[in-house]
């Protein structure tokens, strides 16, 4: 009597989580793989950004507040002014000229962007919550992410010229002239408005700089300066408690920065190169896996600036791909931070 053939064993399989934890560079691989449209593990397909949430002015005891939403990416960004009295400055770039009216000739823009930067009137920080990512462990030194961060973010405030140096002069025209009473007074600067941007993540999935700078930029949108005005008989600054004499501040455009991360597939033989797929707004687990980071800033169809590192995959051909997707993105980051998304 024939007998049955063994049955074969069960095919070792894991569950997703499992299978990413543990071969996560494949696993993205077989998704991108399967199909044309390269359906990443998240379900995005490769040139899909997550839709931005903006909520302005959500924190009520700052100048100005935003909260920003890119997928599990949240921030908090709440913008703090302080006065800084013209005495207690370091002096060492003189303000552009300021007329008898009080307003002040920004044509040199280059000039107003030195004073804002050699004064330090923008001073960008950042805090991790706890739990906000796995790396982060309360109550140690500020990490290496959160130092890169505020570097970056401080220098493509200068880089951008975002503010007037305008918007943060305290200026004052006395009644007489005192060098020369038959002369028109001549207006000068008593003092300047320093703005703390407090940058608080509440959680990072990935694309961390992208939601910070965007948190920093809606704040800065909301922000409200009270007047401040020079009391000569008080010989200080003072502010006036009228709020519908309170100013917002002119932004030079509206700069947003898009980053992408460059997967690098690998083929069936041993060292064998595979294909390669470029990722917009990377989520964290997909950072992981990527060596080349790629952030275009662009204001429109103008470029302010990239930032590459790691890896020679994306050259010029591959970099306008990423700097017309970009493009397209401005256009719904406007939408959302004008509430019109």
């Amino acid at each position: 009597m024939a007998t049955a053939a063994p049955a074969p064993p069960p095919a070792l399989t894991f569950p997703r989580p499992i299978f990413a934890a543990v071969s996560p560079h494949p696993f993205l691989q077989a998704h991108l793989a399967a199909n044309k449209a390269a359906l990443r593990a998240n379900g995005r397909a490769a040139h899909e950004f997550r839709a931005p949430g903006v909520n302005l002015g959500s924190l009520t005891h700052s100048n100005g507040s935003a909260v920003i939403r890119l997928g599990n990416t949240s921030v908090v960004c709440g913008v703090r002014a302080e006065m800084l009295r013209e005495e207690d400055t370091p002096g060492t770039c003189a303000p552009a000229a300021v007329a008898a009216d009080g307003e002040v000739n920004d044509d040199d823009e280059e000039e107003e962007a030195d004073e804002v930067e050699s004064l330090g009137l923008l001073v960008p920080n950042i805090e991790l919550s706890t739990g906000s990512t796995p790396t982060h462990i309360p109550g140690n030194a500020p990490t290496a992410t959160a130092q890169s961060l505020i570097t970056r973010l401080r220098s493509l405030l200068y880089a951008t010229r975002l503010l007037r140096a305008a918007d943060l002069r305290i200026t004052h025209t006395p009644a007489t002239n005192p060098e020369d009473p038959d002369a028109a007074p001549e207006t000068v600067v008593k003092g300047y408005w320093v703005l703390y941007l407090d940058v608080f993540f509440i959680s990072i999935d990935g694309a961390a700089f992208d939601a910070a700078w965007l948190a920093v930029l809606a704040a800065l949108r909301n922000t409200r300066l009270p007047r401040a005005f020079y009391d000569d008989e008080f010989e200080g600054i003072l502010c006036d408690d009228d709020v519908k004499q309170a100013r917002t501040l002119r932004l030079r455009g509206l700069p947003v920065a898009c980053s992408f991360a460059v997967f690098e597939g690998r083929g069936e033989g041993e060292g064998e190169k595979g294909e390669e797929w470029v990722l917009s707004d990377p989520d964290a687990f997909e950072e992981g896996v990527c060596k080349e980071v790629v952030t275009v800033t662009v204001d429109r169809e103008a470029i302010r600036r990239v930032e590459k590192s790691g890896g020679g995959v994306v050259g010029r051909g591959a970099m306008k791909g990423l700097v017309k997707r970009a493009g397209e993105r401005w256009g719904v980051v406007e939408k959302a931070v004008e509430g019109r998304a």
